[in-house]
């Protein structure tokens, strides 16, 4: 794909004029704490709620060929990460505006859809993060999520807002990857059996393929990091190389998450058990270790959760930028206003399991 350059794009506010002057005063520091940021955001804001249902239940269906899903997924991937963030980082613009380059007023639908989508995937968010709450100190899951929120907020007041999002879903993701690789040891799964059949599958499935492609890369997920090195400044051909090693970066990051809870599951029903079908990711936890393993999971939960609301918010309103320089302008602002909005959207309605459930389906929509 070509864009023209003298096609006239509308970038509204002083971001983008910023960053071309930032490209070439970045430190290495600075630079590699953007790329390690961009890539975290962009994996925990694939590793929410769902992400653990789904892998949970897919184990279970599939046994050790649930391994063959996962690497078809991670091809599937990291071809289309790259291409995205690529594109965004040589010319510059969100994605929004590459698709209103291509095809003007395309940008506007594209940025409806994302937005729409990103709202319904961040009520589920919130609603995971009330229930990991309940799972882990056993309080109301409004209670928790209405936590989960103002902890959400807490971070877009502060000044320097985007470095404590980079901080929080770096350290959150490596808590969420060691707290389930203890249970994966406890589980004991059959590794040799694992690894054969990864590569050599008794079912392949493609409908899971699809769902796991879309639940890593899918709607908001796949521009989250793009999006944060473009503010960042990580962008032009002069670093295309970081971008690109960027985007592989957060797959691997998303993908090490779900071997590792894909083996912890694998061990739990080799072993005979089945899982509870009303919370599956749970009672393998549960299973695995006990009462610790079940607070574990609330813990993981309530990370996964948190995580994917601020992943969500960010990217959703970065594709509100276009239509007004105000929102440019006060852009953490209308950011916390969509999570005071999800919040305020699951603690009205309730319902944590039915909104996980609607958030998913909203994926099929996002994806084309």
């Amino acid at each position: 794909m070509s864009i023209q350059p003298d096609l006239k794009i509308k970038r509204e506010g002083s971001q983008y004029m910023n960053n071309q002057l930032q490209n070439h005063q970045m430190t290495n520091k600075e630079r590699l704490s953007a790329m390690t940021g961009a890539a975290f955001l962009m994996a925990t804001s694939a590793i929410g709620p769902g992400f653990l249902t789904q892998t949970a239940v897919f184990t279970e269906q599939l046994l050790a060929s649930f391994g063959f899903v996962i690497l078809a997924s991670v091809l599937l991937d990291i071809g289309a990460q790259m291409n995205i963030w690529r594109i965004i980082a040589v010319s510059k613009m969100r994605g929004q505006e590459i698709a209103n380059a291509v095809l003007p007023g395309l940008g506007y639908v594209v940025a409806f859809f994302i937005v729409l989508g990103g709202l319904a995937f961040n009520i589920g968010n919130v609603a995971g993060g009330g229930l990991g709450v309940n799972a882990l100190l056993g309080l109301d899951t409004t209670i928790g999520a209405v936590m989960t929120g103002v902890i959400c907020i807490f971070i877009f007041l502060l000044k320097e807002a985007n470095m404590a999002m980079d901080k929080i879903v770096r350290y959150l993701g490596a808590l969420m990857i060691l707290l389930t690789a203890y249970v994966m040891f406890v589980s004991s799964p059959p590794y040799t059996e694992a690894v054969l059949r990864t590569f050599i599958p008794l079912e392949i499935d493609f409908l899971a393929i699809i769902t796991i492609v879309g639940g890593t890369v899918g709607g908001y997920i796949t521009f989250a990091g793009g999006h944060r090195l473009l503010d960042a400044g990580v962008t032009g051909k002069e670093n295309l190389r970081y971008v690109t090693n960027t985007a592989i970066s957060g797959i691997v990051v998303a993908s090490i998450m779900r071997v590792i809870l894909f083996l912890a599951i694998l061990g739990v029903v080799s072993a005979g058990f089945v899982l509870n079908p009303d919370n599956p990711t749970a009672s393998v936890f549960q299973i695995a270790a006990g009462e610790v393993g079940y607070r574990i999971f609330g813990l993981v939960l309530w990370a996964a959760g948190i995580t994917s609301v601020i992943g969500a918010a960010y990217t959703s309103v970065s594709f509100l930028t276009t239509f007004h320089p105000a929102i440019e302008r006060n852009k953490n602002y209308w950011t916390i206003g969509f999570i005071v909005f999800s919040t305020a959207v699951f603690a009205l309605i309730g319902r944590p399991v039915a909104l996980l459930l609607l958030a998913g389906a909203f994926n099929g929509l996002i994806l084309p």
